[in-house]
């Protein structure tokens, strides 16, 4: 166990707080951007500290799924009654689009593959957002902007799971260390 492994422990023990505190209070948005900070510090920390690990991937990895499920249970019900239907049907195409890059890289690959591009981590971003921004004017613009850039980053994977040979890319003269 190192300290990245700890942070990441400590999001999901933030992430259990969010399923029993009431959306957008004041403990919510506290919690929620404990968690934030502690997902991008785990990794970065491991990386600094050079204690990166299979367990700890596996183990931001649970993070996420167990984050991204308490807010869908949590948040879920507020942005369905907030957000109009159009932003509905482009979720639907993402979701598609997202399941299909990874159908197409697990029988390509043999294994799960989820690639962190600029653009995913951007759309991460923005998503995680999303709930700061459901108090200002601009909730809906936001959103569909959010949208769209989340499509084009699905549109990226899914390109470069089909281009692609290799879950990882080929290696150019110079890039191994001895």
């Amino acid at each position: 166990m190192n300290i990245a492994n700890v942070i990441t422990l400590f999001r999901i023990a933030g992430t259990v707080l969010l399923v029993i505190l009431h959306p957008l209070s004041a403990g919510f948005f506290t919690i929620y951007t404990s968690t934030g900070l502690t997902d991008v510090l785990d990794g970065w920390i491991a990386r600094k500290m050079n204690t990166v690990s299979d367990f700890g991937a596996r183990l931001d990895s649970i993070a996420d799924l167990l984050f991204y499920g308490a807010m869908l249970f949590r948040l879920f019900p507020v942005l369905w009654g907030t957000l109009p239907r159009d932003i509905w049907y482009a979720v639907a195409v993402i979701v598609i689009v997202r399941i299909s890059s990874y159908l197409i890289a697990a029988v390509k690959y043999r294994q799960f593959a989820s690639l962190h591009t600029y653009l995913n981590k951007l759309t991460g971003l923005m998503v995680f957002l999303i709930p700061f921004m459901l108090a200002t004017v601009y909730a809906t613009v936001y959103c569909r902007l959010t949208c769209v850039v989340a499509i084009v980053a699905a549109l990226e994977e899914l390109v470069i799971h089909l281009h692609r040979k290799s879950i990882f890319p080929a290696e150019k003269p110079g890039d191994r260390q001895s």
